[in-house]
């Protein structure tokens, strides 16, 4: 449970650092100052700065600083990520390098910094992975592939399905069918068609455990032919020489970022249309609860999720939708078509109504992780109390 926490704060504090270094980073090279850079959030425990006489100095606690002449750097106490002061939200005055000063082709990069870097991390993660080996679909591996520890699992369990019945899950790997171990899927789908109507005995690994399910195949109406109702793949660790462990690392980034954006629009185009959330939408405790299952799988395991939470928190982030980058995004384009900038005092009331309900989704949301989740909650609660 410790290793749990630990690897989630350290797997968050990663994907939020990274995208606030974007920003410093972008900021700093159009000549913006940011009046302070954080490791993790406030209050503050020490930082440093350089005076207005050029000398460095060291600052404890949450006090005031009135003769830095650069940026603070900061360490705080809560180890979640960290964040960079712009002052987007404030008046520049006659100052040519205050961010609000700048042109809007300049602040539309900075703004955009975060969420870049959060694909470019996306993509070393997944690259070192592959270097490592990484778990992976064998569909359409390279050509120079190194694959081992082959196997065949489930990828989708559909609703209704004697397969829901029996408790298969999505991750689930089948072993073995009444001991018949398969080489493919092909073969493991021809013999459950074969045995449509008699109850076999399946050989499941979940989290390094192997349990035994039995189910009995009936003829399903998406295919005609004898099923659980079960989608099924092959994977196995897939590796790659260096230079092409590159390549394939960018393009396996590229592919999940426009499959996940085909997913948030899948979803968000069901919620408009009011059939619902067509997939479970999980909050802090849900991802905490998955962070644990990944790291007692290895750390190659935590280098795909961290690179999958990272994309996902890009594309969030990009969103048109007030407080998140997207949303401050949509405000410059408004300010370049009007020619002046919407009301500051507009925008900031705009910018918390989105936050306040960001607040609330998260909310709710964690609600229901915890409902979900709940062995998970009264474990980490357990620890705290006791």
């Amino acid at each position: 449970m410790l290793l749990t926490l630990i690897v989630f704060i350290i797997v968050l504090s990663v994907l939020v650092f990274v995208h606030e270094l974007g920003h410093f980073w972008v900021a700093r090279k159009f000549g913006v100052k940011a009046e302070e850079f954080g490791i993790g959030f406030p209050p503050r425990a020490f930082g440093i700065y350089k005076n207005k006489d050029g000398k460095w100095k060291k600052i404890i606690g949450n006090k005031q600083v009135d003769d830095a002449a650069d940026t603070i750097y900061s360490v705080n106490w809560f180890p979640l990520g960290g964040f960079v002061k712009l002052g987007e939200d404030e008046e520049g005055g006659d100052n040519p390098n205050h961010f609000t000063n700048k042109k809007i082709w300049q602040r539309v990069s900075i703004i955009s910094a975060g969420v870049i870097m959060n694909i470019i991390l996306a993509a070393i993660l997944i690259t070192v992975g592959f270097m490592m080996g990484l778990p992976q679909s064998l569909d359409n591996t390279g050509h120079s592939a190194q694959i081992y520890d082959k196997k065949i699992q489930i990828v989708e369990v559909m609703p209704d399905s004697p397969a829901q019945a029996a408790g298969l899950q999505i991750g689930d790997v089948i072993a073995g069918i009444n001991g018949k171990q398969f080489i493919g899927y092909k073969d493991l789908q021809k013999f459950v068609n074969n045995h449509t109507g008699e109850e076999l005995s399946y050989s499941i690994k979940r989290d390094q455990k192997e349990i035994t399910k039995n189910i009995k195949p009936v003829i399903m109406k998406e295919t005609g032919a004898g099923g659980v109702g079960v989608g099924i793949i092959e994977t196995g660790i897939v590796k790659y020489p260096f230079f092409t462990a590159i390549w394939e690392g960018i393009k396996t980034t590229i592919f999940l970022t426009w499959a996940i954006i085909i997913a948030f629009y899948e979803l968000i185009k069901g919620l408009v249309m009011g059939h619902g959330m067509s997939a479970d939408i999980a909050g802090p405790v849900g991802i905490a609860a998955m962070t644990g299952r990944v790291a007692r799988m290895g750390f190659v395991y935590i280098l795909q999720f961290t690179a999958l939470l990272s994309i996902n928190l890009a594309i969030i982030n990009f969103l048109p939708f007030p407080a998140l980058d997207g949303g401050r995004i949509v405000f410059l384009f408004i300010e370049k078509i009007k020619g002046s900038p919407v009301k500051r005092e507009l925008e900031a009331a705009i910018h918390n109504i989105g936050f306040a309900l960001l607040m609330l989704l998260i909310l709710v949301v964690t609600f229901k992780d915890v409902a979900k989740f709940g062995y998970w909650f009264k474990m980490i609660w357990d620890k705290v109390a006791g």
